[in-house]
């Protein structure tokens, strides 16, 4: 190995050919465009839907615009589909549509510290990109912002991840808002769990302020009516905390910084970093001169900083920056949706994961009523619909580790039960670039469990109840089955007439009952309390 090695940078060094060559992060994802969700026909379609609606609900929210998303579908021929996503956002600017749709890892949330349904500026630009390995064309985009529309085909070089923007035509318009058109081979649409059609579904019930229209390729139109005219609690953007630094990201940091020294750097570029923790950092640290201009800062010291960050407590970051679906909003949404026949919504108070990141989590079980399908799940992570990868999912280890016959349902996979579960956070933690699974944290998975047991405690309560009134109810008919008899009977050695008789007891039987009943309502309403745990006001390393 090593002598085969030694030739390839000899023939280098004299001229000759090298099996050494330098590749772009487009051509990387040229070639393993399964790291990205395109694998499988179903999925691939799926991942394209996904990533233009997140970006379209981002955009609208940001904005202060309530969403109004349209998708359309054409079939173009076997396992080929023209897909149109449509938002009333505020589209973007000319100079920003070439980098948004067609250049990988560019964008506006990779870099931010705020609650968004995509991080790492992939999506877009990797449905361009799967657009090109599967018929040879870009997308098409009209971009209605600020007074201007712009026409445009956006397609990637795949040799240096730039975007090319072709037949570019713009004019004055007061049309706002963002159209992307592909065509895109390869794929499939499918009405099962993990088609465009359930994913828009669950989008609407995670998100019920937006509309969603949806034309499905035999023509049939699906609307999913928003059923808050709210728009959610904007996230807000904070600073990195200190226990999730890592000295590369400090001198990322020192680099771009505009404050004049180190220790003022450290105040005012990281969160909860006071002045008396940069007097303790001084004497934990006597050699580093933090008086001195941060883009002097050393890989040692970046090094020796960030150890130290360990051994300070720390204020955890501040919580009211995240942005749930809201318990209200969960219930009328499954109520809406999924027509059950009962809802228990639970939303957790914020908590700290490692490296100071603040996450939330809010779980609801919604049970009975028109629900047909067992045992289902639904993962979602700010907002957004995870179907794929379930497996590896905190979420799906989570359910499956719980004894659900202890909460009265016998059977998990075969009782009429969705089980809803949304992770909010400046950073979810997800365990590959295709965004489809959360990885199973320590803490995270906690909250998790927290979440589902106290709803599960009060789908118990309602099992309890519904199965004490089919008893009682039972018992009752079994009475009432011999009242005529016994009328009967008692009319004979009283000598009265049996109508009379027969009314009493059934009257009394009734009375009995209505009793048993009233007793069984006041057991569950005081029974139905249900208390939450405060969270910590520290956070360590």
């Amino acid at each position: 190995m090593s002598s085969l090695l030694e030739n390839q940078i000899s023939q280098q060094d004299s001229g000759g050919n090298s099996t050494f060559k330098e590749y772009s992060v487009a051509e990387f994802f040229k070639k393993n465009k399964q790291m990205l969700g395109f694998s499988g026909k179903v999925r691939s379609l799926t991942t394209i839907v996904h990533e233009y609606i997140t970006n379209s609900l981002d955009a609208c929210e940001e904005a202060g615009i309530l969403p109004h998303l349209r998708v359309e579908l054409e079939q173009l021929g076997p396992d080929k589909y023209r897909v149109i996503v449509a938002d009333n956002g505020p589209g973007l600017p000319k100079r920003l549509i070439g980098k948004a749709l067609g250049k990988m890892l560019a964008g506006t949330k990779f870099h931010r510290h705020i609650q968004q349904r995509g991080q790492q500026g992939i999506g877009a630009a990797g449905a361009t990109l799967y657009a090109q390995l599967t018929t040879g064309k870009g997308i098409h985009v009209i971009s209605g912002h600020k007074g201007k529309m712009i026409s445009c085909d956006v397609s990637i070089d795949f040799k240096t991840n730039e975007p090319k923007v072709e037949n570019l035509v713009e004019q004055e318009s007061s049309f706002h808002g963002l159209t992307v058109e592909g065509e895109f081979a390869n794929v499939k649409f499918d009405k099962g769990h993990y088609g465009v059609l359930e994913y828009l579904k669950r989008t609407a019930i995670a998100n019920p302020h937006a509309t969603i229209q949806f034309r499905a390729p035999d023509g049939q139109t699906i609307v999913f009516e928003r059923t808050s005219n709210t728009l959610p609690k904007p996230p807000k953007e904070i600073k990195p905390h200190p226990l999730g630094i890592t000295p590369h990201d400090l001198l990322d940091i020192a680099h771009v910084t505009a404050a004049t020294k180190l220790g003022s750097m450290l105040q005012t570029d990281l969160i909860r970093f006071s002045a008396d923790k940069l007097s303790k950092l001084k004497s934990l640290l006597p050699d580093i001169d933090f008086s001195k201009p941060p883009k002097d800062l050393k890989w040692q010291e970046a090094e020796s900083i960030v150890k130290a960050f360990k051994q300070l407590k720390w204020i955890a970051p501040p919580t009211d920056v995240l942005s749930p679906i809201g318990q209200e909003q969960v219930e009328e949404s499954l109520k809406n949706i999924l027509y059950p026949e009962i809802v228990a919504v639970v939303e957790r108070p914020p908590k700290v994961l490692w490296g100071g990141i603040p996450f939330q989590v809010e779980a609801a079980i919604a049970f009975g009523g028109k629900i047909s399908r067992g045992g289902e799940i639904m993962r979602f992570a700010n907002k957004a619909p995870l179907l794929f990868d379930a497996a590896g999912d905190a979420v799906t280890q989570v359910v499956k580790s719980i004894d659900w016959s202890r909460y009265g349902l016998r059977k998990f996979e075969e009782e009429p039960i969705v089980i809803l579960v949304n992770v909010v956070s400046t950073h979810i933690p997800y365990i590959s670039a295709g965004k489809q699974a959360i990885s199973p944290e320590q803490g995270l998975t906690d909250e998790i469990k927290n979440a589902l047991q106290e709803a599960a405690r009060r789908i118990k309560l309602h099992i309890g109840h519904k199965r004490k009134e089919a008893e009682i109810s039972k018992k009752k008919k079994a009475f009432l089955r011999y009242v005529s008899q016994i009328s009967s009977d008692l009319a004979l050695l009283a000598d009265m007439p049996k109508e009379a008789i027969e009314d009493k007891i059934k009257s009394i039987i009734e009375y009995r009952f209505d009793m048993a009943k009233g007793r069984e309502k006041t057991e569950k309403e005081l029974e139905g309390a249900s208390f939450g745990d405060e969270s910590n006001s520290e956070v360590s390393a």
